[in-house]
């Protein structure tokens, strides 16, 4: 394929590199214009500012051509709780990406774009005025994407620009081919016409590339697009995502304004748009895009000022992106699309994901993901009762980290969750570190200290090996209250991300549900949790990987009262061949503060004396997945549930990393079991001695209430999250 002279490759998919200037904001945009063999015909060059806009025809493009447009623009970064100098041994990201991998912390460019620039993209492409046909195009800030990576086709709403996707177009481009449907205003292709279309790009897809997914993103009318598409393609592997989409229509809040919208004088209809920028989103999200969570409040309200400055203007412009004929014509489109897609539900084979908003002015997508959700087969549905209907311009998750935390991103037909695993993005990290367990970190105040070679004890996680495969293995606080930290701590620290072995059963469909939200357990699986099973493991330790492992599992973080630190663990080794097999480093800690910040009140025992919640608990356990015999001992009893707990005024969590036993040379003990069993009883006991030691030494912490803590931060706020402790 031959490289055009602005450094993206001419093809009717085109990958592209990311490009950004500064100091001034400057959208740029290339046009080349394609045919569908991918031979270049002309190119268009646009470039405008602030307040200068210029035109550089190099040739005009035809209107039986396929195109590809980018677009730059310079925008604020945000801020956040996380201090940059708190990342001190962050990977280098571009090695990475030459390996064909990411990096733990990568740049996903979030908040680099903004719904300013998508009314940007939008109106320049719109300049053209070509009535069609429709085309595909790849923008430039997705970037090449990395190796082995799948498809993804985004349909366009009601706008038709293809530009909805402009706020994750970097984080999709590292994980897909990413190439968007671009509907001319004046184009006037039946709904049939355009299945046709899209069809034919999964075909062609599909043929280069029979073993990988193709993703359909279908924003609106383009969800119901996808699921035409997928209706008639049941044997190709799709997965469609589809975001508040246009089923719905008939059931529109907005169905008595339609007739009034074709009677209106063409002189009123410039207000019209203006009207629906409000009520299809929310500009206040619109405008937060790129605004950091931990900013003060006098600069957030700021910035969020004149973000909304700059936005409203561009609300008008929506007259010129959709003009008054295009306007009812996509009215009449939408109802051909939604009653086509809702007479063929049954024919969808596809894995599917929905998402929809709570605060949907223009269509019920509230409603409407209950009854898709029961109408799909393999149907998955996420709510977000903030949003507005444009739930992909408005400030919130990122539809990459949705992907992941769903568990719907693959490279191949079947899910690997070994394989497939994206590392969290550094927005993904302060997203997650400040708004979602933010006041939770600050609560807990954790400290970490790790053991050298040579025995001595240190603050920090410098005794802890860089070089994998490692396993640390560990006591599982109630409720597994010590995740959130110990995961935080290596990410910030050592720029590590850390595999934790999770329970079978938080990724089962049981923990489904048409009402859910994107969750904590979600947020598990962003952050790389694995089901456990010897081949998951196995996978782990050939990739040279840190991995989490508790060998008490479900019921010591599940324990009953009185067994706060009692180590339940299973009886033969399971673990301690496995190791040796691959020669991984064993790292055994223990981690205190449970009683610090809760205290049990009605645990198993106690629930099981109580009517109908006894039979409740009873079910739970019957369905629930048990993956070891009662040959391991006490920790095989699944007779457990959630403990009833009575919390405290928040203590302090403390972490203790002993000394590295590194099993490079211990080949034997595949055979002989009985060095593998004393290796295992001598991780166990440093793994209570740790804990032992925590506990006493913890008696040293004059910070150890949050009181006392919360007062030097407040003397000290530049040591926020480095409040001393006792010397090791």
């Amino acid at each position: 394929m031959a490289s055009s002279v602005m450094g993206f490759l001419v093809s009717p998919f085109s990958p592209i590199t990311l490009r950004r200037r500064r100091n001034s904001t400057t959208h740029r945009f290339l046009f080349q214009a394609q045919s569908l063999d991918g031979v270049r015909r002309s190119s268009t060059v646009l470039s405008t500012t602030e307040s200068v806009a210029s035109v550089n025809v190099a040739a005009s493009s035809s209107s039986s051509s396929s195109s590809s447009v980018v677009v730059e623009n310079e925008t604020q970064q945000s801020g956040s709780l996380l201090r940059a100098d708190k990342i001190i041994n962050a990977t280098n990201v571009s090695e990475e990406e030459e390996e064909g991998e990411l990096a733990p912390l990568w740049n996903d460019g979030y908040g680099t774009r903004t719904v300013e620039d998508y009314f940007v993209a939008a109106k320049e492409m719109n300049k053209f005025n070509d009535g069609g046909p429709p085309r595909w195009f790849c923008p430039l800030d997705c970037g090449s994407p990395l190796k082995d990576s799948p498809t993804l086709l985004f349909l366009p709403g009601m706008d038709g620009t293809g530009w909805g996707l402009i706020l994750h177009h970097i984080a999709l481009g590292k994980a897909f081919e990413v190439q968007c449907l671009h509907i001319p205003a004046h184009d006037r292709t039946p709904f049939e016409g355009l299945v046709k279309l899209v069809e034919e790009a999964v075909k062609f897809a599909y043929a280069l590339s029979p073993n990988k997914p193709i993703y359909l993103v279908g924003d609106s009318f383009g969800g119901c697009l996808a699921l035409a598409v997928a209706a008639r393609n049941p044997t190709i592997d799709l997965v469609l995502i589809l975001v508040n989409p246009a089923t719905s229509f008939g059931r529109s809040q907005l169905q008595p304004l339609f007739p009034i919208l074709e009677a209106l004088p063409d002189e009123l209809h410039v207000t019209v748009p203006f009207l629906l920028g409000f009520i299809m989103g929310d500009p206040v999200k619109m405008a937060s895009v790129n605004i950091g969570n931990s900013l003060p409040t006098t600069e957030k309200l700021e910035q969020l000022s004149n973000n909304l400055t700059a936005l409203l203007p561009y609300l008008s412009e929506l007259a010129d992106i959709i003009p008054r004929d295009t306007l009812l014509w996509k009215l009449k489109l939408l109802k051909s699309a939604a009653s086509y897609a809702n007479s063929r539900l049954h024919a969808v084979k596809a894995e599917v994901l929905l998402l929809a908003s709570g605060e949907d002015n223009m269509l019920p997508s509230a409603n409407e993901a209950q009854r898709l959700g029961r109408s799909l087969q393999n149907c998955k549905v996420r709510n977000f009762k903030n949003n507005g209907h444009t739930l992909l311009l408005e400030d919130g998750i990122g539809l990459m980290t949705i992907i992941k935390g769903t568990c719907m991103y693959r490279q191949s037909r079947r899910l690997d969750l070994v394989r497939d695993f994206i590392p969290p993005s550094m927005r993904e990290f302060r997203y997650t570190m400040d708004r979602v367990v933010g006041l939770y970190r600050s609560l807990i105040g954790s400290v970490m200290f790790s053991t050298l070679e040579d025995g001595t004890i240190v603050k920090g996680l410098s005794g802890v090996p860089d070089e994998g495969p490692v396993l640390l293995v560990g006591y599982h606080m109630l409720l597994g209250t010590e995740l959130i930290s110990l995961v935080d701590g290596f990410l910030s620290e050592k720029g590590i991300m850390v595999r934790g072995i999770a329970h079978p059963e938080l990724f089962t469909d049981r923990t489904e549900s048409l009402s859910s939200e994107f969750s904590l357990m979600d947020w598990v699986k962003v952050f790389g949790g694995v089901p456990v099973s010897a081949t998951n493991l196995f996978k782990l330790f050939s990739t040279k990987s840190h991995v989490l492992l508790y060998p008490g599992g479900a019921r010591e973080a599940l324990h009953f009262k009185g067994e706060e630190y009692k180590l339940i663990w299973p009886d033969q080794p399971e673990f301690v061949r496995m190791a040796a097999r691959f020669g991984a480093t064993i790292v055994p800690f223990g981690a205190v503060g449970e009683d610090d910040i809760a205290e049990i009140v009605l645990d198993y025992n106690d629930l099981m004396k109580i009517p109908i919640i006894n039979d409740y608990v009873r079910d739970i356990n019957r369905n629930s997945n048990s993956f070891r015999d009662e040959t391991s001992g006490e920790v095989a009893n699944t007779n457990v549930s959630f403990p009833i707990v009575q919390p405290k005024i928040p203590g302090r969590f403390y972490y203790l990393f002993g000394k590295p036993i590194r099993t490079k040379g211990m080949e034997n003990m595949l055979k002989d079991k009985e060095a593998a069993n004393q290796l295992y009883l001598q991780i166990k006991s440093q793994v209570k001695h740790n804990i032992d030691y925590l506990i006493k030494k913890r008696e040293e912490d004059p910070y150890r209430n949050i009181i006392n803590r919360k007062i030097f931060e407040a003397l000290y706020p530049s040591e926020i999250g480095q409040t001393p402790t006792f010397k090791p």
